[in-house]
């Protein structure tokens, strides 16, 4: 599927900034299963210098100076990504939970798309017994890791309410848990956390979901803003599968893929310094529109 991806964000400053550094992980790159055809960021006003790299895990990168008194900031995305998603693993390929845990508890790789970077506690994820034991009924002994990570996503679906409004960015995934209510980041955060506390690799993605669904299915939660799903390792030979906790799904061809990382922390879309006086408003919109073949 080809999609083409916009992303305007507005912030508006109660005073004037005088100088501002940002670090935005808002542009896509290629991974397995999403190949980008171009994408760049316009930021108004023009900064007075921009670097990009890529990081440890492959997220595109921009650092921008801000040098110019102002009291509004635009930063307008636009992508054009073609998507094809994974295919279902064939009958026997999908191996015990129990198995997963201990090759990636034994696995010496320190590369990027490693098991072990997602296995510990990280600053959004602690540990937490309770939701650990929530996590734990989907993994009774020698079930089949994808399909018990599926089942946690598909019960954390049920048992959560979607309420806008109801978390921030900083609130903690117990908090989150404790109330069964927030969006797409806590629930990430919480399915993370129970996997992890069962010894299974777990990453934070962000992401986009497509605006429009196919004609006769509902319209998924979370595509008005950047979403969120989590990434589980299933072994060596499965490696990384997307699931969608808000919404109870296997990631496919509806998702494209922004950055991945430990928690939020490692993929906020946007970080920095901004020295001003006063409170900000900022508002997102986001657009994922198929392209006709």
């Amino acid at each position: 599927m080809l999609y083409d991806v916009r992303q305007v964000t507005d912030y508006r400053y109660a005073r004037s900034v005088v100088f501002a550094q940002h670090v935005l992980r808002i542009l896509p790159v290629d991974r397995p299963g999403q190949r980008v055809v171009g994408c760049d960021v316009t930021i108004s006003p023009a900064p007075a210098k921009r670097r990009d790299d890529i990081d440890f895990f492959g997220n595109r990168r921009v650092f921008l100076d801000l040098d110019r008194p102002h009291r509004e900031l635009i930063i307008d995305m636009r992508a054009r990504v073609q998507v094809t998603g994974q295919g279902r693993p064939l009958p026997g390929m999908d191996p015990p939970w129990e198995r997963v845990r201990e090759t990636a508890f034994a696995s010496a790789d320190l590369s990027a798309t490693s098991p072990v970077h997602a296995l510990f506690p990280s600053t959004y994820v602690p540990r937490d017994p309770a939701i650990r034991a929530y996590a734990s009924a989907s993994f009774p002994p020698g079930r089949p890791i994808l399909e018990a990570a599926f089942d946690l996503a598909k019960r954390i679906q049920a048992d959560f309410t979607y309420a806008p409004g109801a978390t921030d960015a900083s609130t903690p995934a117990a908090k989150a848990f404790a109330m069964r209510k927030g969006v797409c980041q806590d629930f990430t955060h919480v399915m993370i956390s129970g996997l992890r506390g069962l010894g299974l690799p777990a990453a934070y993605v962000s992401g986009f979901l497509r605006t429009i669904p196919p004609k006769g299915q509902p319209r998924l939660e979370g595509a008005d803003a950047t979403h969120a799903w989590v990434s589980v390792w299933c072994g060596a030979e499965l490696g990384w599968w997307g699931l969608d906790p808000t919404n109870g799904l296997i990631v496919g061809e509806d998702h494209i893929v922004l950055a991945i990382g430990r928690d939020f922390v490692d993929v906020a879309p946007n970080g920095g310094v901004v020295i001003a006086a006063g409170e900000q408003e900022i508002g997102v919109a986001v657009d994922v529109v198929p392209v006709a073949a």
